[in-house]
């Protein structure tokens, strides 16, 4: 028997819904206020006093890889591909202890604002410069994914345009860092984390009740193993393959130690604790929770591929796009043929939950029934990119039951917890960009000799100017497909050359002109095998590492002395 409504009737938001979130936007709004007295010297503004606890901290950067990305684009990974995407997670544990006794150690030496700061120190200015504006580059790029995924769900729900909603969400969280800086971002990300993590808990029991009743946990698993949807491990070696064991042992490693090491939104949590062995417990608590914290997600996701075996799914996720195809005449049959693909699934699956998930006969059935489900929804997908050549549909799964499987009052706390993951993520990468702004470039290049008050100023402007530009691009981060895939695929086009230049930092004999010359040669090779659309983006960040390493040290060996 189907639960659920067939048709789309979308959870009303009661007045209990708008209080949950109401009270959440409150709390947020005034522990990032409460801050704004703490930030008026540029110390206190880009890394609160070198003051803040190793579990603050630490939780502040889970927050912001929790980012409404993890939420809503890794949950659609899981339901399309099952746990394969956790591999691009292996490389995580030793990324962090590798940088938790070299590269963390130097910052707290040195005593710096930006890592860009540092290959100044040790290079020259021309270095620092072009690895700032890199990551200028990409940190901006990457917001503006990080504003869209989140303006998905809050659009379709408020029935806003995405617009209204992307200037909504980022106007929100410029006013709470403008006002208290890295301080601010740090203890409203903690808030954040706690509400995310109760958030995802009650998404399990929730959907864990949309089951059949007498469905065991173990026979879930069952079901999905028959599909694929729990293999994790991928020991193939395809450099075209995405989510591989050596794909993510190698280049998630590189892409890592890159993010944590290089990235100032990652680098300037880890320069505001309160001392060296601080900051180096930020980054092991980091690498020991990730991976489970991922895995729980993921499995979200596979529960909700799953849970749509009973609980009878549409054709497409997205109620706009089907409301516009259902005037098309393909549409009809092709609806009718899923509804009788869904039918002989879930008798199928139920032959299996019952015990029999071992019988070939009846495991060859399913598997069948389930390409038949999958390919109808192909089709529909490639209905839908004749009017958005860019509609990815793994996007709007998880917002889809969200807003059509929610009861009362539930839909307001899930609405935070949206709203947690996005601030979470964009709060600290607003605060970064303002940071390396006015640090690297403003300071250096424009205003040399003001006193620290304009400085702190002239951060606050460059974090509103920093939020608008993020949120232009999130106007067209629809384009890039998966969220969780783009979100990473941009930063991998960068990572890798601005891990090389700190790898360069260790060599003795390599030189200001080495790194600078290794840093442009590092991203034209990444720009090269990316154009030639040859690797994955995952191997693009020892692509660029090694380019980077291998030219500087060329190049310095020629320039000796300089």
């Amino acid at each position: 028997m189907w639960t659920g409504p067939a048709a789309r009737q979308h959870a009303p938001v009661s007045p209990l819904d708008w209080s949950l979130f109401s009270a959440y936007l409150a709390l947020i709004a005034w522990i990032g206020l409460s801050n704004a007295r703490k930030s008026g010297s540029t110390s206190e503004f880009f890394v609160a006093g070198r003051s803040l606890p190793w579990w603050a901290v630490g939780l502040s950067v889970m927050a912001t890889q929790a980012s409404a990305i993890t939420v809503i684009g890794t949950t659609g990974k899981a339901y399309e591909d099952g746990m394969r995407f956790a591999q691009f997670y292996l490389g995580l544990p030793l990324a962090m202890a590798i940088l938790a006794f070299t590269l963390v150690p130097l910052y707290h030496r040195a005593g710096v604002f930006t890592a860009y700061q540092l290959l100044g120190q040790r290079f020259d200015g021309k270095t620092r410069l072009l690895s700032s504006l890199l990551f200028l580059c990409q940190r901006s790029l990457s917001l503006g994914v990080v504003i869209y995924a989140p303006s998905i769900v809050l659009s379709l729900l408020l029935g806003w345009s995405l617009a209204t909603t992307i200037a909504t969400m980022t106007s929100i969280a410029v006013v709470y860092t403008v006002a208290g800086g890295i301080r601010a971002v740090v203890w409203t990300d903690v808030a954040q984390m706690v509400l995310i993590l109760l958030g995802l808990g009650a998404c399990l029991f929730i959907l864990l009740d949309r089951f059949p009743d007498g469905a065991s946990l173990g026979e879930l698993h069952a079901l999905a193993e028959v599909t694929g949807h729990t293999r994790l491990l991928d020991f193939s070696f395809d450099p075209k393959d995405r989510y591989t064991v050596w794909s993510g042992l190698f280049g998630g490693t590189l892409l890592f130690l890159s993010y944590f090491g290089c990235d100032q939104s990652q680098v300037q949590r880890f320069l505001s604790g309160r001392s060296l062995a601080d900051n180096q417990k930020a980054l092991l608590f980091n690498g020991l929770f990730k991976i489970p914290v991922q895995l729980f997600v993921l499995g979200l996701g596979v529960l909700l591929f799953l849970t749509f075996h009973f609980d009878r799914p549409p054709l497409l996720f997205d109620d706009q796009v089907e409301a516009e195809l259902e005037q098309q005449a393909e549409w009809q049959p092709l609806s009718a043929s899923f509804e009788r693909a869904l039918d002989e699934r879930r008798v199928r699956a139920e032959a299996l939950l019952e015990g029999k998930s071992s019988d070939p006969d009846l495991r060859a059935g399913y598997l069948n029934a389930n390409a038949r489900v999958q390919g109808l929804r192909a089709e529909a997908v490639e209905l839908a990119r004749e009017l958005s050549p860019s509609y990815d549909d793994t996007n709007t799964v998880f917002p889809y039951f969200l807003l059509n499987r929610l009861p009362r009052g539930l839909v307001g706390l899930f609405l935070a917890v949206i709203f947690a993951a996005a601030m979470s993520s964009i709060d600290s990468e607003l605060n970064a960009l303002a940071t390396t702004s006015v640090v690297d470039v403003y300071r250096v290049h424009l205003v040399p000799n003001a006193g620290d008050g304009h400085y702190v100023t002239a951060s606050r402007w460059a974090t509103a100017l920093w939020g608008l530009l993020a949120a232009l691009f999130a106007l067209f981060a629809a384009s890039l497909g998966s969220v969780i895939e783009a979100v990473n695929a941009v930063g991998s086009y960068f990572y890798g050359s601005l891990l090389g230049v700190f790898v360069l930092y260790g060599i003795p004999r390599a030189n200001g002109h080495g790194a600078f010359f290794g840093l442009v040669a590092g991203m034209s090779a990444v720009a090269l095998a990316d154009l030639g659309g040859h690797v994955a983006w995952l191997w693009l960040n020892p692509i660029g590492a090694v380019a980077t390493v291998s030219v500087g040290w060329l190049v310095s060996g020629l320039r000796r002395g300089d």
